[in-house]
C-alpha cells in the first residue's frame, strides 16, 4: 500500500467480522465519506521498513507489522494505528480480526471515550495494540471535532517537552560509528545492551560523541552484582538512567539494584498498563509508557498522572511506529521526564507528517487531534 492508496481506500471493519480475513481485497473497497452521526471504523495492514536493521539482546528484524485505522464520525477522519514488535504477542491478522469484530457503529456519541474503550475490553482480553490503534484514532477524532490538538486539551504546555533520544542498537563498530554520526542533531542517545560487548558499544559512542546516554538492557542482564557493575560504571561516563536491566519476572532483584544503583532504574517490559505501575513502584524509580502497551492515550495519560502522584520518574516511549501514532503520544510529552519518541525517524516510508525534533526537542504541532497529516 503507498500513500495514495491509503488516502483513498480501506476496509470495512464489517467485511472482516463477516468472513476470513483477505488482505487481497482491501484495495477493492473505496472509502465514501459519510454524515451518519455513527462511527464508522476501517483498517488496513502496513509492514514498516526499518532504516537499519533492529538489533536487541534477544532478536533482530528490519520491519515492524502494523494496521492503519480510520474512524469516520459526521464527515471527520480519525487517524490511529497499531504496531506489532514480536514480544507483544500480537500480528497483523489477531489485529485485524480483534477489529473485525468490533460494532462501533452502537455509539452515536464519540465523546463517550469511556463506555466506548469499556466496550472494547469486553470483547476480548489483551489485544492492547489493537485497542490503541482505536483509541488514537478516536482521539484524533475528537480532537478535530473540538478543533483543539490535546495537549491543550489537557491544559499542558509544550514548551515544556523534552528532549528526545535517539536509539543506537546494537551493531557492529562501523554501524554504530554511522548511526551516531546520524544523530547528531539529538542531544540524548538511547543505547540498546544486553550482550557481551556492552561497554565496547558506550566507548565506541564515547569516541564520538559526549551527549548524555540512556541504556535500555531490554532485559538482558543476567546479574545483579555485574548489573550494579555497569550501573557505576555507566555513570561516569554520563548516563541519565538505566531501562529494564533484568527479566520482568525478577521483582525482588530489581529492587535490591535500585536500593545500591547510582542511576534512576526505568521499567518498560515490567510495565503495561494502569495496574502495573502501583506495583513498578516498590522495584522502579521510574516507567515508560508506550500507546502500544497501555491500550492507547487515555490510559496513557492515567498513568502518567498516577505515576506522578507516587513520585516516580515519567518515561514516553515508542515502538517503531509511523508519525501517526508518535505523535499521538508526544501529546503527553509536556507530562514527561525523559522522551524516546524517534520511532518514525527510524522507518523509511511513513505515511504521515507530524512531531518534529527541533534542536533535539519533541515539538508538537499545533492542529487538532493527534497533529498529523497525510503525505499525499
Amino acid at each position: 500500500m503507498n500513500r495514495r492508496t491509503f488516502l483513498k481506500t480501506s476496509v470495512l471493519g464489517a467485511l472482516f467480522a463477516a468472513s476470513p480475513i483477505s488482505f487481497s481485497a482491501m484495495g477493492q473497497a473505496t472509502k465514501k465519506a459519510t454524515r451518519s452521526g455513527k462511527l464508522n471504523l476501517s483498517f488496513e495492514p502496513y509492514e514498516l521498513q526499518l532504516r537499519h536493521a533492529f538489533n536487541l539482546a534477544k532478536y533482530q528484524r528490519t520491519t515492524t507489522p502494523g494496521v492503519q485505522v480510520r474512524l469516520e464520525y459526521d464527515g471527520l477522519v480519525g487517524y490511529g494505528e497499531a504496531s506489532m514488535p514480536p514480544y507483544l504477542g500480537e500480528s497483523v491478522d489477531s489485529v485485524c480480526r480483534f477489529l473485525g469484530s468490533l460494532d462501533l457503529s452502537q455509539f452515536s456519541d464519540p465523546f463517550r471515550i469511556e463506555d466506548i474503550m469499556a466496550y472494547l475490553e469486553s470483547v476480548a482480553p489483551n489485544n492492547r495494540a489493537a485497542k490503541a490503534s482505536v483509541d488514537i484514532a478516536l482521539h484524533d477524532l475528537l480532537g478535530k471535532i473540538m478543533g483543539q490538538p490535546w495537549y491543550k486539551i489537557w491544559g499542558l504546555n509544550p514548551d515544556n517537552c523534552p528532549n528526545t533520544s535517539f536509539t543506537i542498537g546494537i551493531d557492529t563498530a562501523d554501524v554504530v560509528r554511522q548511526k551516531v554520526d546520524e544523530a547528531s542533531p539529538y542531544k540524548v542517545l538511547k543505547v540498546k545492551m544486553g550482550l557481551d560487548n556492552d561497554k565496547e558499544l558506550v566507548e565506541i559512542i564515547r569516541s564520538k560523541t559526549d551527549v548524555p546516554i540512556c541504556v535500555d538492557a531490554n532485559q538482558g542482564w543476567d546479574d545483579r552484582e555485574k548489573a550494579l557493575e555497569m550501573c557505576h560504571w555507566l555513570a561516569e561516563r554520563n548516563c541519565l538512567f538505566v531501562e529494564q536491566p533484568m527479566a520482568k519476572e525478577r521483582i525482588d532483584d530489581t529492587a535490591w539494584l535500585r536500593e545500591r544503583s547510582p542511576l534512576p532504574i526505568i521499567a518498560d517490559e515490567f510495565l503495561q498498563r494502569l495496574p502495573d505501575v502501583r506495583r513498578a513502584a516498590e522495584a522502579y524509580d521510574g516507567i515508560n509508557i508506550k500507546l502500544m502497551k497501555s491500550t492507547g492515550m487515555h490510559e496513557a495519560y492515567q498513568m502518567a498522572v498516577l505515576a506522578r502522584a507516587l513520585g516516580m520518574k515519567v518515561m514516553l516511549g515508542c515502538m517503531t511506529e509511523t508519525s501517526c501514532a508518535v505523535t499521538a503520544a508526544a501529546q503527553l510529552a509536556p507530562l514527561v521526564d525523559y522522551a524516546d519518541l524517534d520511532g518514525n525517524l527510524l522507518i523509511a516510508n511513513d505515511l504521515f507528517d507530524g512531531i518534529k525534533i527541533v534542536d533535539g526537542k519533541v515539538t508538537i504541532p499545533d492542529r487538532p487531534g493527534i497533529g498529523v497529516e497525510l503525505i499525499s
